[in-house]
């Protein structure tokens, strides 16, 4: 914390032995004014100095009086002596947070209603009033949610750990009406829903700043019903105006409204980044901040390619330890970690080329909540930022002014080593998946250039498939993923004569009412999909498989279809997994789009490819990446490859010049234009 609020575990101990029936924690708090009250049952009030010391007990209640600034009320600390804890505080209009010794024990403080404002609770997580709910993502099941690690001064400091490269998801939240008229400080209940949510990410090397935060105080901008289905679409349809006026990489709806059944989040599977599909629903269906942020971690989980939990994933957690984050259902306590399943999800997402949005630093100006040094991101008028002096680790960087230490260039980034700059020309980021491009360090920052990939609509999987949002989506990669090894896409004749029932089993997804569609023959490749497999049963513990045999041609077909059922009435099964991705190619010149096989209108791509003379193709910012021997920016005369946007490529990179080559075979929808048109 600013005021360095830490649990002393000695203390604890010793607290614990002289009071044998209760369990205390004893706490410390460094605070910024000179004075500051405390109240409960066992304890009368006294006066107190800083650094002041309190006890807590967790049956009883308790008072405390801060007085903190309101513009800097989000906090983080940790347990003394326990490495895996961590305590993510709000001092904004009383006291609330979570105290986390480790996977298994943690303790929510939080001020009791309609009693005077200084009196709190302390509760363990088996005490929370949790509702159970479940996700109407239609996907396996188990039980789980999350907990991590958070912001401060609202966002989070992230030690990096080798679990891949810090990736950073910039998040923009909206709150509706009816949750508006719920809470009467809307702003700062959501700050701490978010404050909570970003936490569980940091585990997994993921940041997230809040780069925008948006009450809907007269009105809803789009529909919000009893329907959740409805009410996703037509919150991402808002996103996609709302992209065009703030960049951002995912939206989360925080609602009031109380869905149909047991559905509380629902989220489209490996949604991130894209236009059309990145961002999710959350209904604040819970009395603590901690339930609403809890789902709001699963639903953005889906968005990352994370899978519910069937049997066997969640070691890290008991049930009665809340499980881990991607279960099917919130459970009792609320879960606190992620499964080896999902972070297995979430690796294989990222290798196919998933989540390209997530390279970029964010810009520092749009973070909500203000600069700060010591938030562990680098602002205007700090040389570098490692978070607060006593977590700070890093040998290059002075925690107490966010400035560089004597005779180092640089601190972060992956082009920093030993304080110093890379060369000009080292690779920092090798391509992910067959869209992807790489990036070289420019000798001059120690950041990696922003992230690029082929532009959408560029020829992958040697014709087969389009580069849509970095990644290469083919049906025969969707089945391999619902049926595993050996599974390939059916006869066209299956996807046409199952998915013209409109039925649970085959159907181009749901109208705004909920209601199945048809579809039409010319969109069936749009529909559930439809594989050849040898395989039992579909992947995942609620996933059963829907066979159906047609005839064709004078000869019978085989067709294989999954169907993920649901225990609860009403818990729904959108965005079903056995929906054909979005951006999947349905025809030549043709993507799927809203459940439609659309023309696919790639005129950036088409203006683009002239300009490169043939020697190379189109990144995401419609420039040309030359191949080896050619020289950026139109490729036209020799050089060593790459594109002004990649950073210079260094002649000796074996891997580099083999790369170059295998992008001179890709193809596109169009012919390149001879050099003497340009």
């Amino acid at each position: 914390f600013p005021w360095c609020t830490e649990l002393l575990s000695s203390s604890l101990s010793l607290f614990l032995h002289s009071f044998m029936s209760h369990l205390c924690i004893l706490l410390t708090l460094l605070l910024p004014r000179s004075s500051c009250a405390f109240s409960s049952r066992r304890f009368s009030w006294i006066l107190v100095e800083p650094p002041a010391m309190v006890l807590l007990d967790y049956h009883l209640l308790i008072a405390i009086l801060f007085f903190f600034f309101q513009d800097h009320c989000f906090y983080h600390g940790h347990v003394s002596g326990h490495p895996e804890s961590w305590v993510a505080l709000s001092t904004c209009s009383g006291v609330r947070g979570l105290i986390s010794m480790n996977s298994t024990d943690t303790y929510y403080l939080e001020p009791i209603s309609g009693v005077d404002p200084l009196h709190h609770s302390l509760l363990s997580a088996e005490e929370l009033p949790v509702k159970g709910g479940n996700c109407g993502h239609g996907h396996h099941t188990t039980q789980s949610n999350h907990i991590s690690n958070l912001l401060s001064s609202f966002h989070s400091r992230v030690k990096r750990n080798a679990w891949g490269t810090t990736k950073y998801m910039e998040l923009y939240i909206v709150a509706d009406n009816t949750l508006c008229e719920c809470h009467i400080c809307p702003l700062t209940y959501i700050c701490v829903v978010v404050s909570l949510c970003v936490q569980f990410y940091r585990a997994l090397n993921i940041r997230v700043p809040l780069i925008g935060l948006e009450v809907w105080t007269d009105r809803d901008q789009c529909i919000v019903t009893e329907e959740p289905n409805a009410t996703l679409w037509s919150f991402l349809q808002w996103r996609q105006k709302l992209k065009s006026r703030k960049k951002h990489d995912n939206a989360q709806l925080l609602t009031g409204v109380i869905f149909k059944g047991t559905t509380i989040g629902m989220a489209p599977l490996e949604g991130m980044c894209s236009l059309e599909n990145s961002g999710g629903i959350n209904v604040d269906h819970s009395e603590l901040s901690i339930g609403a942020a809890a789902t709001m971690a699963h639903e953005i989980g889906h968005n990352f390619g994370m899978s519910h939990d069937h049997d066997g994933c969640c070691v890290e957690a008991t049930a009665e330890q809340g499980g881990c984050v991607m279960a099917a259902a919130t459970g009792h306590p609320f879960p606190r970690v992620f499964s080896r399943c999902s972070k297995r999800d979430l690796d294989s997402y990222f290798q196919k080329g998933g989540g390209m949005c997530l390279y970029n630093m964010p810009n520092m100006k749009d973070l909500v909540g203000g600069k700060k040094c010591g938030n562990g991101f680098v602002e205007d008028g700090e040389e570098c930022d490692c978070g607060e002096p006593d977590e700070c680790t890093n040998d290059c960087c002075n925690a107490n002014n966010c400035t560089l230490k004597e005779e180092a260039q640089c601190a972060h980034g992956v082009c920093c080593e030993g304080c110093k700059l890379k060369q000009a020309g080292t690779m920092c980021r090798g391509p992910a998946g067959a869209c992807d491009l790489p990036e070289y360090c420019t000798g001059a920052s120690p950041y990696c250039p922003a992230n690029v990939y082929l532009l959408d609509g560029s020829s992958c999987q040697y014709g087969v498939a389009y580069c849509y949002n970095g990644m290469c989506l083919t049906h025969e990669q969707q089945c391999l993923q619902l049926w595993g090894y050996g599974a390939r896409p059916a006869h066209d004749a299956c996807f046409e004569d199952v998915n013209a029932a409109g039925n649970a089993f085959g159907n181009c997804g749901k109208d705004e009412h909920g209601n199945y569609m048809k579809c039409e023959k010319s969109d069936a490749k749009c529909g559930k999909i439809q594989c050849h497999s040898a395989a039992k049963k579909p992947k995942g513990t609620n996933a059963v498989s829907i066979d159906t045999t047609i005839k064709t041609g004078g000869i019978e077909v085989k067709c294989r279809g999954t169907y993920v059922y649901s225990t609860q009435d009403g818990q729904g099964d959108l965005p079903d997994p056995g929906l054909v991705m979005t951006g999947t190619k349905c025809g030549e010149g043709k993507v799927c789009r809203d459940r439609r096989c659309q023309n696919a209108s790639f005129t950036e791509l088409e203006t683009c490819i002239a300009r490169c003379h043939g020697n190379g193709v189109c990144n995401s910012n419609g420039n040309c990446h030359c191949n080896g021997n050619w020289a950026p920016p139109f490729c036209e005369k020799p050089g060593l490859g790459g594109s002004v946007d990649s950073g210079p490529v260094q002649y000796d990179s074996e891997f580099t010049h083999s790369l170059t080559h295998k992008h001179t075979h890709t193809h596109t929808l169009c012919q390149a234009v001879p050099p003497s048109a340009h």
